[in-house]
């Protein structure tokens, strides 16, 4: 979602060009083992590889079932825990001066002409379900941490399911990002 803005302080938003790509990551659960720095590392590889690697930002959180059932809940209509939930945020928005939520203030240290990070969105991540799920699905809990991890970016790049032609797309996509980044790195 896009904070408030108020009228005339809009600017734009950086487009990646240059800076430094941030990826960050946070393990909210304690049931499934996670390897943030390796996570981390795939998430940058990926966003690396689809063309991001100046000043961007993206959230990979991995929580528990109760936190992703309730998140699944509220953004998604559906009820349980589900194993990732993907929150773009419409790069084509412009960003307002405020704060979130409200856009009243400027905030701490913040110039309304200085650019901002490209905000790419966040990738939520329930380890336990993609561990139940890793037998059927994936074969192992790594390999569906790491599908999960991929399919997530892609969502917040852009890429969908919606129909069987952007299925067959956004699969193609997952299997070559996991095959370069993941499974010739074991």
């Amino acid at each position: 979602m896009s904070p408030a803005t108020p009228p005339g302080a809009r600017r734009r938003r950086r487009t990646a060009e240059e800076g430094t790509l941030e990826v960050f990551v946070a393990d909210e659960q304690a049931d499934h083992p996670v390897e943030l720095a390796r996570w981390e590392a795939l998430a940058r590889d990926v966003l690396g590889h689809e063309g991001l690697d100046g000043e961007a930002e993206l959230s990979l959180l991995f929580v528990d079932e109760a936190a992703i059932a309730q998140l699944n809940a509220s953004f998604m209509g559906q009820e349980g825990p589900t194993d990732v939930l993907a929150f773009p945020i419409d790069a084509e928005d412009e960003i307002g001066v405020g704060r979130s939520p409200d856009g009243g203030t400027t905030g701490p240290d913040r110039d309304p002409g200085q650019e901002v990070p490209l905000l790419l969105g966040d990738v939520v991540i329930c380890p336990a379900v993609a561990a139940r799920n890793a037998p059927s699905h994936a074969g192992t809990y790594d390999d569906e941490l790491a599908l999960l991890i991929v399919h997530g970016i892609l969502h917040v790049l852009g890429h969908d399911h919606a129909t069987p032609e952007e299925t067959e797309v956004m699969q193609a996509r997952e299997r070559e990002l996991l095959d370069r980044f993941h499974r010739s790195h074991r």
